[in-house]
């Protein structure tokens, strides 16, 4: 199959190696000649950039076996050791207990106290050189392999692409002349405390510019004044590098009084700018409702010129709820401590205190508001806006989000639930039709002005997409005109601006654009002229059933063929059995209608196909022998209509596990069959299902094993990462151009290769299912899990010959992506099959100075065929705040979700450059981001481990994530497990992958109805979560870890025998069985009330997690230890540790 026509970046035919995650667009790259877009370029923060090697020096934090530190903190009760043994029996770091606040807690200073004495050490430890430093090296540095906010260099030779002309300015309303500022001062970021800053009184509107309200006619009014500039913050390069930790006893803290002063204030945001132009390209020779791009959609590239003033958006007050006032109390008096004085000094205990109201407001799930948006006729106008933001660093008290945490004191950082979602900065009207978190979500919900405060927050800039979610209220709009911006093609949306009842403008690219005539009837009201009330502007998310010009060929039936292993080794695992009942009990719910069809292929040494032709009364056989030079036998019988030969394939799946049960056949030649298969669904395109149980070793695609299970705990660099042939993302390929996806599953207690197999589902958007150790009768669970996955995945909706492009607000650019796809054509993502598990995640940049704009907005469209023949576009617009003052850029930092775009990246740094320079770069991310804002946010120094709340976890994240399976060193981790694990973080949502890298821990056996739920008459307990620490576990409890894919219930050998009787169903603890994997359903409340809780942590997610109940002396409890996060192991540092080498570093 010839790749002609792809984009050679990711094509075939051109000789280039292939790039998929980070995949880079070329528009970012170069600008449009003759356009000074008014601002210089700054260039992005680099966490991830390669250095060249640098000559010996100071110990860094590195990738191989963590280097012990000497504590640096005075609650130790006796000089430390200078190194920490590795051997039991000896004694490890003292570690204060955990507990409540301690009564002796040091208060804070009103002026910056005294900083930490730096004690030279005794004997340091070798110098390690990391590659991944963030700091400029003497020599000069290479290419940057892995940036932040900017893209980084193809692969292969680069591809040349000419920016063409921009587009005719027509439509000018309003003209005026943009507001000249003068530059702020640098002391604007100075660590002295600045001036209080006062609103400004509003002065009048430019001569022809009006504000405008949200959604609402030209308002008279006044318009914002002239506000400063931000100056430029560069990076500094030559900070010396990180010096080797500290020996000897730790120096004296003395405390410090309570900090007293003025509250820290951030300048009005600036005013919008009257002539925004937007950049970029429009096909003008097409009508509104013409397809621009060949894809049908329609869907073009990149911002295009706008055209008209910019209207601002109208925005009520800053609602002062979502900055309350900071109770009063020394620091952490609502979160846990760690003790001030040493253990043992401790005399009094606190209980835990009750959670803070403004975590437990911020907990609540996220639920969309009943109330119709109101159109704004006659309120406020923009200036209001200017003054609104202002006040939010002009309250009385310091935000949640921006409250000082001394991570070194506070312990109990985690909430009783899951972390939400952090909201952003926005009106209430706003903020009630923005898009879901759950759907839509960004690592900056206040996104810098420019990129040199971007650059100096020292946060990655990104959004995570979960497009296809499953949603229980979706609006979907048949018209035959979907309105759409002439210039940039992006959607009307709720975030666009209406200035009078026919004209709106653009809130991407700020072009006036007409109303059609069929857009001023709304069908929810049946009522004429109020577009504003349609439900496209009332919805963010939002459904069009898409008319005739978004289709290039009529829409595909649903196509289902399956590709099955039915070697010796397949027939001994027993997979075969289960998936054929599957099938037959899934059949009717297969997505589909009257045209789908279906198909299977069978193969070992040979390719055995099956006529099922209607007609036959028995299904045959074809069996290929020549895999060299694949070929159908007989095309035209081998996808047969499903609801017209269901009783023939009933047949086969009947007799498909008796048919191979006695064969010998050892060889598998999984690459002649996807050529196989290749063929037979490239004329309709749809669904390929392959089943594979061990490496192939024959034909085209035969691999053989680059596994050492010697060097599985070297503390080495992990191999064979990457592909050790390209041939299954050529085939991936040729799959995504004819709109075929591929899902794999492998099923194998033998070492696969999925690196190299992964890459026929990752390049054609499809999934990979990975089932260690699967046998149907040694291992229960696994057979459980497969079950439950397969029914899912027959059942689940699907989307066919789907395309996705992300547009943003001018000024903002999109470089790199990653998930399951192929890149068509610069950000026009190809996905074959779009499924509702899938999602994705890309990274953005700062091109142009966001200083006329108050917002900025964000829309995916997903163009896709359903199951039912159905062209339909979902679009979801997201729209965040503009700040220009780095504390704001900080209070908006969503820690999750910066944590879920990190491991993305870590993921591609493992196999570009390599796992150490992956993982000292996400620590240097944790040094970085805690550097700035210590020096560029606090105003008084203080000692200790300094976080703003919103990033208090941070660092327990990124530990998580350094000892999460596919990044850790030093432990016994199988290849195919560690490759999987990292497929998992690139295209998992970001609620799944978060369970994977820092787990939930519950105590089950004390279980009460007390702040329960209450979901469809049944009764949801809500135990707390726990840290992930054996301080937390007691031999007297039973406790439940959901690590997302899987669950473990570990029973304390004196664990409460009336917890094992009414919920276990045993007598004492001897009688738990050692394979227990299943809850008995027994009539106690106990039992109802437990079995409930893991039922509802289970429907929380589309695939099924298996449940493992363990003993003290169960093989699985070293896994359920391993995923104790803040506990040392003999390869990593425990979380205490890892705080106070974080401390050593920043200090510096």
């Amino acid at each position: 199959m010839s790749t002609a026509g792809f984009n050679p970046q990711n094509g075939t035919g051109t000789g280039q190696t292939y790039a998929n995650g980070p995949t880079q667009n070329p528009h970012t790259l170069q600008q449009i000649p003759g356009v000074n877009y008014g601002t210089t370029h700054q260039p992005p923060y680099n966490p991830m950039q390669a250095k060249s090697p640098t000559p010996p020096g100071p110990g860094l934090y590195y990738s191989g076996p963590y280097q012990p530190i000497p504590p640096v903190s005075s609650y130790q009760s006796g000089p430390p050791p200078t190194s920490y043994p590795s051997s039991t029996g000896q004694v490890l770091l003292p570690r204060p207990p955990m507990g409540g606040p301690s009564p002796h807690t040091p208060p804070q200073s009103a002026s910056p106290g005294p900083r930490m004495p730096h004690v030279q050490p005794t004997s340091p430890p070798p110098a390690v050189v990391s590659s991944s430093n963030y700091y400029a090296s003497p020599q000069p540095p290479v290419a940057p392999l892995w940036q932040y906010n900017t893209a980084s260099p193809s692969v292969g030779p680069p591809t040349l692409i000419s920016a063409p002309p921009r587009g005719p300015v027509t439509n000018r309303v309003n003209p005026a002349a943009s507001i000249a500022s003068p530059p702020l001062s640098s002391a604007a970021y100075s660590t002295a405390p600045p001036p209080i800053m006062t609103q400004t009184t509003p002065q009048p509107a430019a001569p022809g510019m009006p504000p405008t309200s949200l959604h609402g006619f030209t308002q008279p009014g006044a318009a914002p004044p002239p506000v400063n500039s931000i100056s430029s913050n560069t990076y500094q390069p030559n900070r010396p590098a990180y010096g080797p930790p500290p020996t000897g006893p730790p120096p004296t803290m003395r405390p410090t009084p309570p900090p007293a002063g003025p509250p820290v204030a951030s300048g009005t945001p600036p005013p919008p700018k009257v002539d925004a132009q937007c950049g970029g390209v429009i096909n003008s020779t097409l009508s509104p409702t013409e397809p621009d791009c060949p894809e049908g959609d329609i869907e073009c590239s990149g911002a295009v010129a706008g055209n008209g003033p910019q209207a601002s958006n109208n925005y009520n007050h800053f609602d002062n709820k979502m900055v309350g006032p900071t109770p009063p109390g020394p620091p952490g008096h609502h979160l846990g401590h760690y003790p001030s004085l040493p253990p043992g000094y401790q005399n009094t205990s606190a209980a835990t205190p009750p959670m803070h109201p403004a975590l437990q407001a911020a907990t609540q799930p996220y639920t969309r508001s009943s109330q119709p948006y109101q159109q704004l006729s006659g309120g406020p106008g923009p200036h209001q806006l200017s003054q609104s933001l202002a006040s939010m660093s002009l309250q009385s008290s310091t935000p949640e989000a921006l409250r000082v945490v001394n991570l070194l004191q506070e312990r109990n950082l985690l909430p009783p639930t899951p972390v939400p979602a952090p909201t952003p900065c926005l009106t209430q009207d706003l903020q009630r039709v923005n898009c879901s978190p759950e759907v839509f979500r960004c690592t900056l919900t206040s996104i810098p002005q420019t990129q040199s405060l971007l650059n100096k927050a020292k946060m990655p800039l990104g959004l995570l997409l979960h497009p296809f979610k499953d949603l229980s209220q979706l609006p979907v709009v048949t018209s035959s005109t979907i309105v759409r911006c002439r210039s940039c093609r992006t959607y009307i949306n709720p975030f666009v601006s209406f200035l009078d009842q026919r004209r709106w403008k653009c809130n991407l690219c700020y072009r006036v654009n007409d109303v059609p005539e069929e857009f001023m009837y709304n069908p929810v009201s049946r009522s004429y002229g109020e577009p504003h009330k349609r439900p496209e502007i009332r919805n963010a998310t939002i459904e069009f059933i898409a008319p005739s010009e978004y289709m290039l060929r009529p829409p595909q039936p649903a196509v289902y063929l399956f590709v099955l292993d039915v070697s010796h080794n397949a027939v001994e695992t027993g997979y075969l059995k289960e998936f054929c009942q599957s099938l037959l009990d899934n059949m009717n719910s297969l997505p589909g209608d009257s045209r789908t069809k279906v198909g299977f292929i069978t193969f070992d040494s040979t390719i055995h196909f099956y006529n099922l032709q209607e007609g036959l009364s028995q299904p045959q056989m074809l069996i290929v022998s020549d895999i060299e030079d694949i070929f159908l036998p007989t095309p035209d019988s081998l996808l047969v209509n499903l609801s017209e030969c269901k009783e023939l394939v009933q047949d086969l799946l009947k007799s498909l596990p008796n048919l191979f049960e006695k064969t010998m056949e050892t060889q598998s030649a999984l690459g002649s069959a996807l050529q196989a298969a290749f063929k037979l669904l490239s004329p309709t395109g749809g669904r390929m299902s392959v089943f594979q149980t061990q490496l192939p070793n024959l034909g085209v695609g035969a691999l053989m094993s680059r596994e050492d299970p010697n060097q599985r705990a070297s503390a080495k660099e992990i191999q064979h990462l990457s592909p050790a042939t390209d041939f299954y993302k050529k085939l991936a390929l040729d799959c995504s151009g004819q709109q075929v996806a591929v899902d794999l599953f492998l099923l194998s207690a033998q070492y696969c290769d999925l690196a190299s197999l992964g890459c026929i589902s990752r390049y054609s958007a499809g999934n990979v299912y990975y089932y260690p150790s699967y046998h149907h009768q040694h291992n229960p669970a696994q057979v459980e899990r497969l079950q439950k996955d397969l029914k899912r995945y027959l059942t689940r909706k699907i989307g066919f010959e789907a395309v996705m492009r992300i547009r943003c607000t001018k000024g903002l650019s999109i470089h790199t992506f990653h998930g399951n796809f192929f890149v068509r054509s610069t950000d026009l993502l190809s996905l074959p099959n779009v499924n509702p598990d899938a999602g994705f995640a890309v990274q953005m940049s700062i091109d142009e100075n966001l200083d006329d704009m108050q917002v900025v907005s964000f829309q995916a469209a997903l163009l896709y065929t359903s199951s039912k023949g159905e062209r339909r576009i979902r679009v979801h617009t997201l729209c965040l705040p503009v700040v220009n003052s780095l504390s704001d850029v900080f209070s908006g930092a969503d820690v999750q979700a910066i944590t879920g775009l990190l491991a993305c990246m870590a993921v591609d740094r493992s196999v570009t450059a390599s796992l150490g320079d992956a993982r000292d770069a996400m620590t240097n991310a944790v040094i970085d981001s805690l550097t700035s804002y210590r020096q560029s946010v606090l105003t008084i120094q203080q000692p200790g481990l300094l976080a703003p709340a919103c990033l208090r976890l941070f660092p327990l994240y990124i530990l998580a994530m350094l000892k999460q399976k596919a990044f850790r060193t030093g432990t016994s981790t199988r290849l195919d497990d560690r490759v999987f694990a990292m497929y998992q973080l690139k295209y998992q949502p970001l609620a799944y992958a978060m369970l994977k890298i820092h787990p939930a821990l519950y105590r089950i056996d004390d279980l009460t109805d007390e702040g329960a739920l209450n979901i469809n008459e049944r009764t949801i307990p809500q135990p707390r979560v726990l840290q992930l620490t054996v301080e937390k576990l007691s031999r007297e409890g039973a406790f439940l870890m959901d690590a997302g894919t899987i669950m473990y219930l570990w029973v304390g050998r004196n664990c409460n025998p009336h917890f094992l009787t009414q919920v276990l169903g045993v007598s004492n603890y001897a009688a738990v069985p050692d394979n227990l994997y299943l809850l008995p359903d027994l009539d106690t409340a106990e039992s109802q009330r437990t079995r409930a809780f893991i039922g509802w942590l289970r429907d929380q997610r589309p695939f099924y997690p298996s449940l493992h109940i363990i003993r003290d002396e169960s093989q699985l409890k070293a896994t359920f230890m391993q995923n104790m996060i803040e506990d040392r192991t003999e390869s990593a540092l425990s979380y205490y540790e890892f705080l106070l080498h974080l401390q050593q570093q920043i200090s510096k």
